[in-house]
């Protein structure tokens, strides 16, 4: 079987993954914000750990440090620089086929490779399994990305895990900051083709099937979220925002003022700035 592009075998944006450099405090400031976290997991044979926030369709996980001796996977090299997304997966149910449609593509990758980690349930820990792609940096410009395949999602998509305070539901898209949206998502046509893109003067935008990749220009973010200027200032590329589907926007504003969390009121929703995010920009929206 022959594929045009390997967005055929990709299913959309499965998580996101934001670098946190006290973990225990990041699940704190999450549930602050109205997510429920998962107990805490610990990738095996790795010095990482997580908390990660399931969505409907979606999720967030939250990486941080656990053994320094071990393998980290560049994480410590982000967090000396700063907090905040550092790269997401793309999601297959088919690894094979993925695999193959990447090859087809003419994508640079390594992999399947197997990944577990421990999540500390009450009852005991269990071990939610995971297969890789690894993907080559020029084959998402600007952006840290591999895919994952869930061998065992039952085990992390429980339905109390997918209930949140501020009424998330599904993570729409991810924004990054590069230089030159239209020649950077010109490296993506392997990927998900010319079909999934579209340029306008605000922003380029890929959709991945489930949740976009929102491109823009640093003078672009801050027109993008003027409410939250000043906004930090990182070397290109970087990245910069998280929208999330909320059920209900005027619960989740109220949600968050009533915790004294400060956010800018918007037509669709609000916004809640990087300094009280981990670094991350969050745009809650009701469609």
């Amino acid at each position: 079987m022959k594929f045009d592009h390997a967005a055929e075998a990709i299913t959309g944006i499965d998580h996101t993954l934001v670098g946190v450099r006290d973990l225990e405090a990041a699940r704190g400031v999450w549930e602050t914000l109205g997510f429920t976290c998962t107990p805490r997991g610990r990738h095996i044979g790795w010095g990482t750990g997580n908390y990660c926030i399931m969505l409907e369709s979606g999720y967030i996980e939250l990486l941080g440090v656990v053994d320094p001796s071990q393998f980290l996977n560049n994480l410590d090299v982000f967090l000396k620089k700063r907090e905040g997304l550092m790269g997401l997966a793309f999601g297959t149910d088919n690894p094979r086929q993925c695999a193959e449609a990447l090859k087809d593509s003419g994508v640079v990758f390594e992999g399947p490779k197997g990944l577990k980690r421990k999540l500390e349930l009450p009852e005991g820990e269990v071990l939610p399994e995971f297969e890789l792609l690894y993907l080559d940096r020029e084959a998402t410009p600007s952006l840290n990305a591999f895919v994952t395949h869930h061998l065992t999602p039952e085990l992390i998509r429980r339905p109390e895990w997918l209930r949140h305070a501020n009424r998330a539901r599904r993570l729409i898209s991810v924004t990054i900051v590069t230089e030159d949206p239209v020649r950077t998502v010109i490296g993506y046509l392997p990927l998900f083709g010319p079909d999934r893109i579209q340029v306008s003067d605000a922003m380029t935008v890929v959709d991945t099937g489930a949740g976009a990749l929102r491109f823009v220009t640093p003078k672009s973010l801050k027109t993008l979220y003027d409410a939250l200027l000043p906004l930090p200032e990182h070397a290109t590329p970087w990245v910069a925002a998280m929208k999330i589907e909320v059920a209900d926007k005027a619960r989740c504003r109220d949600f968050l003022k009533d915790r004294h969390v400060p956010v800018e009121k918007t037509g669709k929703g609000c916004l809640v700035p990087p300094e009280v995010a981990n670094g991350c920009i969050i745009e809650f929206v009701q469609l």
